[in-house]
């Protein structure tokens, strides 16, 4: 009779899991996200990277036991069009979202993600994971759009585009700190704060799966430190350089803290890890390096779009990888849905592709035969090694760069509209140095086809850089 009990409970045990079906996911096996994003950093800047003037141990530590891409971009080469495009997995000109609202007080009454986009947060917070969010949002102020309301559970950190790391700066829209939708008082270093935060989020959701989107203002503009992250650097004679390392030094810090809690909460091989940047270095401003690619932030230049890029998930990605296919942030999402067994409404087609079988070794060729770029009158697009571009100029040192939400706008560098794209060979020439447009007018004709295309897809600019006033029609290379 026992033996016939069991044999029933086995029987219904596995009814229960064919009407699940077979691909759904055990919450026990589903793997904690944690997404970093670093805001402003060059692609030169970390010890990973082959810089050693500023030590990141614990960020490097993550490319140590997983992949890093050297060819890692952003879909835009400045903060908010990114993490508009990070936060859906699709090219976030589709839905307008293509500048940064400039000065948030004054921002477009448009500038916000729009509510018919879903977030990683949002499919996550569904499939059942914890959400947490803590840091810089900068993709809407008003009610409706702040993080709590696209898909966060819980949430610390700013809703603008800047805010100072020591003390507070009352602005209309840009409020103080915030914990949910209160605004708090903060006395500590800001980025001492994200990473306690962090940490207390894990703490808090360490027996059960969750996504934890950190997302640091560090290293933007202002440049501020404490007196004790700048003693670290006592030979850095230039004051720009010596705060900027300071700045950097704490949001390792603050990274080593997170990676710290995840390794004593037992959950190093639970959890799937991004780490990037938001966009390239603004030179002049910070001191940031993007070296050795051409250009800084706001540019489509290699130096405003490649990033520092890397993926962590021990004992189910490679430790120690250097991987030079290209991918993109957008890939960020489809990834994360992968690991988590969450299918994406297919309504919208995601842009991002699913990095896991790449990593791993289960399917061959690139993620990406193309990738694109639109950016106001600035374009790009990466086939193969072949990049075609059409960019601002270098900004000259102390410009106020467009896009910056911190500088209203003094000195715009764009590229003549009727100016003609150049053309690189990036595995020859990662500077950007030598045009070759007028020695391949095939190639040349190949890659500005495949953009036009792809701008077809796309919709006018929801609105401009700061201006209340929607864009009326699409820019682009002419």
């Amino acid at each position: 009779m026992i033996a016939r009990i069991a044999v029933l409970c086995v029987f219904a045990v596995s009814l229960a899991n064919l009407s699940r079906g077979q691909d759904a996911p055990k919450a026990t096996s589903r793997p904690n996200i944690l997404l970093i994003v670093a805001d402003d950093l060059g692609y030169g800047e970390l010890g990973c990277q082959g810089h050693k003037d500023i030590p990141t141990p614990h960020i490097d530590s993550i490319a140590k036991n997983g992949v890093r891409f050297t060819s890692g971009y952003v879909s835009c080469p400045v903060c908010s069009p990114t993490r508009a495009g990070l936060m859906t997995g699709r090219y976030q000109q589709r839905f307008g979202h293509e500048f940064n609202p400039g000065p948030i007080d004054d921002a477009s009454d448009l500038f916000g993600l729009v509510r018919d986009e879903k977030t990683i947060a949002e499919r996550l917070k569904t499939a059942g994971y914890a959400t947490g969010m803590v840091g810089k949002w900068h993709l809407g102020t008003k009610e409706g759009l702040r993080p709590t309301e696209r898909g966060f559970d819980e949430y610390f950190g700013f809703l603008g585009g800047a805010h100072p790391y020591l003390g507070e700066r009352r602005r209309r829209n840009n409020n103080m700190v915030m914990r949910g939708t209160k605004e708090v008082s903060e006395p500590a270093y800001l980025t001492d704060a994200f990473g306690r935060e962090a940490v207390a989020f894990v703490d808090r959701h360490k027996s059960q799966p969750f996504f934890l989107y950190l997302a640091f203002n560090a290293v933007h503009a202002p440049l501020q430190a404490t007196a004790d992250y700048r003693k670290r650097f006592p030979n850095v004679k230039d004051e720009k350089r010596q705060t900027f390392s300071a700045m950097l030094s704490a949001m390792d810090d603050a990274v080593g803290n997170v990676l710290a809690k995840l390794h004593d909460s037992r959950l190093d091989e639970k959890t799937l890890i991004f780490f990037i940047s938001d966009n390239g270095g603004p030179t002049p401003q910070t001191s940031s390096r993007n070296d050795p690619l051409r250009g800084t932030k706001t540019t489509t230049w290699e130096g405003g779009i490649r990033i520092p890029f890397i993926i962590q998930w021990k004992g189910h990605v490679p430790a120690g990888k250097v991987d030079e296919r290209p991918v993109i942030a957008l890939d960020i999402h489809p990834t994360a849905l992968a690991a988590a067994s969450v299918t994406a409404a297919p309504e919208k087609k995601l842009d991002g592709v699913n990095l896991l079988p790449f990593l791993q070794g289960t399917a061959n060729g690139v993620p990406h035969e193309v990738l694109f770029w639109r950016f106001g009158p600035q374009m790009a697009v990466r086939m193969g090694d072949w990049k075609l571009t059409k960019a601002a100029p270098r900004a000259p040192a102390g410009w106020a760069g467009q896009g910056d939400e911190e500088s209203r706008p003094r000195m715009r560098r764009r590229p003549a509209r009727g100016a003609a794209p150049h053309l690189y060979n990036l595995a020859q020439d990662i500077g950007e140095s030598t045009d070759l447009s007028d020695q391949q007018p095939d190639k040349v004709k190949e890659l500005l086809d495949a953009w036009k295309k792809w701008n077809a897809e796309l919709m006018a600019p929801r609105w401009q850089r700061g201006n209340p006033q929607a864009n009326p029609q699409m820019q682009g290379a002419n």
